[in-house]
C-alpha cells in the first residue's frame, strides 16, 4: 500500500470492504484463512503477487502439557 501510495480508506473502497477490516488485515500477525475473492481482489488492487502479501512460518512445536 505505502509504495503504491493507498490509503485504508481508499483500498477499502476499492475491495467493496469497510476500512477496519483493512486495518485489521494490517495489523494481524497471522489468519485462520483468507478468500479466495478477497486475495484476489487484493492483488489486483494492489498490482502485486500473493506471495507479496504472505509469508509463510511454520508453526510453532506444540509443548507438552506438564502437570
Amino acid at each position: 500500500m505505502a509504495e503504491r501510495d493507498i490509503s485504508n480508506n481508499e483500498l477499502a473502497e476499492m475491495l467493496g470492504m469497510h476500512p477496519t477490516s483493512i486495518s485489521r488485515m494490517k495489523t494481524r500477525r497471522q489468519f485462520t484463512r483468507i478468500d479466495e475473492s478477497t486475495l484476489n481482489a487484493l492483488c489486483k488492487a494492489l498490482q502485486c503477487q500473493p506471495g507479496d502479501l504472505m509469508v509463510y512460518e511454520p508453526d510453532e512445536p506444540k509443548q507438552p502439557k506438564t502437570w
